[in-house]
């Protein structure tokens, strides 16, 4: 058994770790609520974005999407992965690291490249995979601005030949305790199935082929903007699970380690209490 010294020393240890596992998990919850309220803001616009630009182009004959729709064999693949700056939010960045390695493998015999959009994952694809860009500081100030032209830059890649197909791995945000791991195709844009027509009582001014062009490149944009903010939502809510959980953890193994030292000094008074009876038995015989 430890001495007493050494159990006290544990006892300090872990009292302040609880401390710090405590004070992050309140940092955290207060940046998910500003998160968690901003993607909630978010989702309706951009579904009713996909909605409107679905139903534009469900109602026109041929290919409206010009480069954007291009159907290419795929040859060459980008596997966009969001993950996070820092660590200590459980398995969120592994659960993303995992995925994008399913997705690269999934392509036997192509050319898979990684663009990464977290040092977590920038960090840890690049030992095993070929990561050709990094943009960690997006997360500095978190704007449509910054995240725009990250879009960019993605449809520059593809319209150019670069890669045939870029599709993003991200975590969805659910709720404080869920992210579920999503792949979603960034480009080419998927072809739209079963999506309801435009009406054609309306009369389009410009015309709906300059209105699907138009809608395109800001659909992009904020399908990507969203997928930043659900994963940033995302590591906030996984960190202070994990926070708490940590918290839950040293509380308990700090009663379990009080506990320890009141048996051990109680057995350090026990045998002072013997030696003292039994030298006093010495002292009378």
């Amino acid at each position: 058994m430890a001495n007493l010294k050494e159990i006290r020393n544990r006892i300090t240890s872990v009292s302040s770790t609880m401390q710090i596992t405590s004070a992050m998990k309140m940092v955290s919850a207060a940046k998910l609520k500003k998160a968690q309220d901003a993607i909630t803001a978010m989702r309706p616009y951009a579904e009713k974005l996909t909605e409107i630009l679905q139903s534009l182009s469900a109602s026109m004959d041929g290919e409206v999407g010009g480069d954007y729709t291009s159907q290419r064999e795929v040859n060459k693949v980008l596997v966009v992965a969001i993950t996070s700056n820092r660590g200590l939010c459980g398995a969120f960045n592994t659960n993303v690291i995992k995925q994008v390695k399913v997705v690269a493998d999934s392509y036997v015999g192509k050319q898979v490249d990684i663009f990464a959009i977290g040092k977590k994952g920038n960090d840890v694809l690049r030992k095993t995979h070929n990561v050709v860009e990094n943009k960690s500081d997006v997360f500095d100030h978190l704007t449509f601005d910054n995240v725009a032209a990250i879009s960019d830059l993605l449809s520059e890649k593809f319209i150019s030949g670069a890669y045939d197909k870029i599709e993003v791995v991200y975590n969805q945000f659910k709720n404080a305790a869920t992210q579920i791991v999503q792949t979603e195709q960034f480009l080419p844009l998927a072809p739209v199935v079963g999506a309801a027509t435009a009406s054609s009582d309306y009369i389009f001014e410009p015309s709906k082929e300059e209105i699907v062009l138009t809608l395109i490149p800001k659909s992009l944009k904020t399908q990507l903007y969203k997928s930043i903010r659900d994963s940033f939502a995302s590591e906030h809510g996984a960190r202070m699970t994990a926070m708490h959980k940590a918290t839950d953890n040293a509380t308990e193994l700090r009663n379990q380690l009080k506990l320890t030292y009141n048996k051990a000094r109680q057995a350090a008074i026990t045998n002072e209490i013997l030696e003292i009876v039994g030298g006093a038995e010495a002292l009378k015989g």
